[in-house]
């Protein structure tokens, strides 16, 4: 008797552990679920709504949990555009990981991430902090930079330019596994190039209205003066109130 319970004892515990090990979670609609079983060396999606298996016997098993949903990120340069003009750029972008078996290649840290589908921190976007900076923001920089060396800060059209930009950078990170959805782009500009950028527009509207030299004189004489007043007469009298 004794020894039938210590078998049906050692039955049961057979069992559980034999299901512990192999227990698993589901993968989400909003996951995409990659696992490799060989230390990262190749890697398989699990479907929405299959089993994600532990694989606990198993040292190098690897899970990452990659989320399915857009997520923003902004990347920060200096970059130069046309004459040697200096600018402070802030981009801000939308994406999406489209095929996860290439992002992980690229990513290959996330591996360590083995995180349970079912746990409510499977898709903290902060951890795809780093795959942005190494996959995303370096090739949107190089994108970037080189759509801007031709670009005349006082005639870009921003809207042209994040176009461009955008369909660029699509073309460099879709076969790695990524997806641009849209790009905001904004220059800081310094104080001397933003008035370089005042005296060319202003020279614009005067030429536009035959008051070319009348413009060229308000604008060499405004860099001393408090105040200017133009007249429009003929004599084309320019009125200078200087600081006192």
């Amino acid at each position: 008797m004794l020894k039938t319970i210590k078998s049906l004892v050692f039955i049961c515990t057979a069992l559980g552990f034999m299901a512990f090990l192999n227990s698993c979670n589901y993968a989400k609609s909003n996951q995409q679920v990659v696992i490799s079983s060989d230390c990262g060396m190749t890697w398989k999606k699990i479907n929405a709504g299959d089993a994600v298996p532990k694989g606990v016997a198993n040292p190098c098993y690897m899970k990452v949990v990659i989320p399915n949903f857009p997520m923003q990120g902004d990347s920060r340069f200096i970059t130069n555009l046309k004459d040697r003009v200096r600018a402070y750029v802030h981009i801000d972008y939308d994406y999406s990981i489209t095929d996860p078996l290439e992002f992980i290649k690229q990513a290959k840290f996330l591996g360590k991430a083995n995180a349970n589908a079912d746990s409510d921190g499977a898709l903290e976007p902060s951890a795809f902090e780093g795959a942005e900076n190494m996959v995303i923001d370096k090739r949107i920089r190089d994108v970037s930079k080189s759509i801007f060396l031709t670009e005349d800060i006082v005639e870009l059209d921003q809207a042209e330019i994040e176009n461009k930009l955008l369909a660029e950078s699509n073309k460099i990170l879709s076969p790695l596994g990524v997806n641009l959805n849209f790009i905001t782009l904004t220059f800081d500009l310094d104080d001397q190039t933003r008035q370089a950028i005042d005296v060319s527009t202003a020279m614009k509207i005067y030429e536009s209205k035959n008051l070319g030299e009348i413009g060229k004189q308000v604008i060499i004489q405004k860099a001393g003066a408090a105040r200017l007043v133009v007249e429009s007469n003929p004599q084309e009298k320019i009125k200078l109130i200087e600081e006192e």
